[in-house]
């Protein structure tokens, strides 16, 4: 898929570094305040488990990059691989166990560094400090932080069970950007009553912030979850695949066109995924958002100016 109408993760790559840079992820063993009771149990409504079904266990020995099976192959000598703290929340742990998992990655000169992904209310000021002082000891390593904000409605922030207010995830924002560390932003399009309106709230939200990046993703039902009970009892509906790429292409018509995009959908488990059925198919979803961008002239950036 041709990535000229928006900032992909692979070109924003090649321009700033020259080469790909891919993602290795991690399960460093973590959980989530939101699953051992500090903030309740069961984790949000769609969580079947945390993030990273195809991640590395990670036990302090780092894996070889190249042992690492990738659905794209590195085909140049010239790219690098960052390890992804991916599964739970990778910053729910004292500071030094942190600095156990997060410093031999930064010190291994086969990685370019680390993405961390964690929940805006895991981010107190010993972990802050942490990252601060990585920042500064390794300046030439990639440090990220990637935030789960879903949306900027306190209505479904408290129907899915996020379990923190937009203040927490704005001061999170604020304090990261104060070490000039990179924000990454998940969002979930096909949230109950999230029409273009209310997402573009969120989006417009987001350009306010100035965050450095955003990953796109379907609500998926998924079985075992609280989620697909309501589905299965017919209080929520899925979304269908041209109502999903018409809120795309509104999403990155809107979008700040500096703010990198990592992702325009998820993979979908074939084992678990109940419905979006059709979200299995990502190639054919992104080839159909390539399709709508190209039939309506959609580029991103393209009404940023009437909404940033």
């Amino acid at each position: 898929m041709t990535d000229l109408r928006y900032l992909s993760f692979s070109s924003y790559c090649r321009q700033k570094y020259g080469h790909r840079i891919f993602r290795i992820p991690l399960d460093a063993g973590m959980t989530c305040p939101n699953r051992d009771g500090r903030i309740g149990y069961g984790g949000c409504i769609f969580c079947a488990g945390g993030s990273g079904d195809f991640a590395y266990r990670y036990t302090g020995v780092l894996p070889d990059p190249e042992d690492i099976p990738y659905t794209h192959a590195r085909r140049d000598p010239k790219d690098e691989y960052i390890a992804y703290f991916q599964a739970y929340t990778n910053t729910y742990a004292p500071a030094e166990r942190l600095r156990e998992l997060f410093e031999p990655v930064m010190k291994d000169e086969r990685f370019a560094g680390i993405a961390i992904a964690t929940r805006p209310d895991c981010l107190g000021e010993d972990v802050l400090a942490l990252l601060k002082e990585l920042k500064m000891t390794y300046p030439e390593k990639i440090l990220w932080v990637e935030l789960g904000l879903q949306t900027i409605s306190e209505k479904n922030a408290v129907w899915m069970r996020r379990g923190y207010p937009l203040a927490v995830f704005d001061q999170a924002v604020m304090h990261l950007h104060a070490l000039s560390i990179d924000v990454i932003v998940h969002l979930i399009i096909g949230l109950p009553d999230e029409d273009e309106n209310q997402v573009g709230k969120t989006i417009d939200h987001l350009n306010a912030l100035h965050v450095e990046g955003v990953k796109l993703q379907l609500l998926q039902i998924l079985e075992g979850t609280d989620l697909a009970e309501l589905w299965k009892r017919g209080e929520i509906r899925e979304m269908s695949e041209d109502e999903y790429v018409r809120i795309i292409g509104m999403c990155i018509a809107w979008l700040d066109p500096h703010t990198v995009i990592h992702r325009l959908t998820g993979d979908g488990n074939a084992q678990t995924l109940l419905a979006p059925l059709w979200s299995l198919c990502k190639r054919e979803v992104l080839n159909h958002i390539e399709r709508y961008l190209r039939e309506n002239d959609i580029v991103q950036g393209k009404e940023y100016t009437n909404h940033g």
